[in-house]
């Protein structure tokens, strides 16, 4: 460590800051309990270290230089992380998770996951309803966006602590896993209006879907066995990343496919897109929520230890936001 950056303390920023709020070195002086030339030995000291001139003697009143106003202002930014490093620091002594990671389908309502977002941001550090303002429970969310299989994938290689949208199959959860549903989602078969399935009459075969482009979004596992949907054999398959890809191509008549109802209602509704009934049984899969947890003695599952995921998992609790993740709150 230089000695530029030993002379960098939390003193010498608050120092700096006092300077410009009091707009005197007197007045920063009194308000430190210090006499004015201790002040301004301390400022010289710092200027000395950091080769600069921190303020023009030219002026009567505390003018910062090019060079003083950058240090303040960087110095500001500073004193805010470390009071944010000591807030998070107590409230993970206190329970709450430094940090919660979160794994969401792209299939999952994006915006009944951002009010979940902001009502947990709005807890106060006692986990009870406040506001924005008290900073939350200290814990940082991080929220990636998987598809299918990759979903699955994320929470299971550790790389998130709560999956939301897992596909639920008759299958047992993984060892170490605890899995809830959420329910049924239901998906609906679109084209556009100008797409040759749009005008045909009765329920589509797969006879006539195979001679037609479909749109698919590819599933992000890297190492779990990928899985694919609705695709026949022969078909032509254009691939996209993303559900909201899909859904635009296929407005643009660029294909067709099964797309989330909540997802393409408000087009269905508009004419952009249009609903057709197909021969093949309508998917509706089933989604739930896991994550990570043990078990106690006669296979009871404890709860999590970390008040994060606690409350995460409370919401997910409610049969009203359960609904509204899988349908958008329609």
């Amino acid at each position: 460590m230089t000695d530029r950056s030993l002379a960098l303390t939390p003193d010498a920023l608050v120092m700096m800051d006092t300077i410009a709020r009091t707009g005197s070195f007197a007045a920063a002086a009194r308000e430190l309990g210090k006499v004015p030339s201790a002040l301004t030995y301390s400022v010289r000291q710092l200027e000395d270290a950091l080769d600069v001139l921190l303020f023009d003697r030219r002026s009567r009143q505390a003018k910062f230089t090019a060079a003083g106003r950058e240090l303040l202002e960087e110095g500001r930014r500073l004193l805010a992380e470390i009071d944010a490093v000591a807030n998070r620091v107590r409230r993970v002594a206190t329970g709450w998770e430094g940090q919660l990671s979160l794994v969401v389908d792209d299939v999952i309502s994006r915006r009944t996951m951002f009010e979940l977002c902001e009502a947990f941001f709005a807890l106060d550090p006692q986990g009870q309803a406040g506001s924005a303002a008290s900073g939350g429970p200290g814990t940082r969310l991080r929220l990636r966006t998987e598809v299918m299989a990759g979903t699955w994938e994320a929470l299971v290689s550790g790389q998130a602590d709560l999956a939301i949208g897992v596909d639920v199959g008759p299958e047992p959860a993984p060892a170490g896993l605890a899995v809830e549903a959420l329910g049924e989602m239901p998906f609906a078969f679109v084209v556009a209006p100008q797409h040759p399935l749009a005008r045909h009459e009765g329920p589509i075969g797969d006879a006539d879907l195979v001679r037609h482009r479909a749109v698919a979004v590819a599933d992000s596992a890297q190492r779990l066995s990928p899985r694919t949907v609705n695709l026949l054999p022969g078909q032509e398959v254009l691939t996209v990343n993303s559900m909201a890809d899909k859904i635009e191509l296929q407005r643009r008549g660029l294909g067709c496919g099964f797309v989330p109802l909540h997802l393409a209602q408000k087009l269905i509704d508009s004419g952009d897109l249009v609903a057709r009934p197909t021969l093949r049984n309508r998917i509706e899969p089933t989604l739930g929520y896991a994550w990570r947890c043990s078990m106690g003695p006669k296979g009871v599952r404890r709860p999590p230890a970390g008040l994060a995921l606690q409350w995460w998992l409370q919401q997910l609790g409610s049969a009203m936001t359960r609904r509204a993740l899988l349908d958008g709150g329609r």
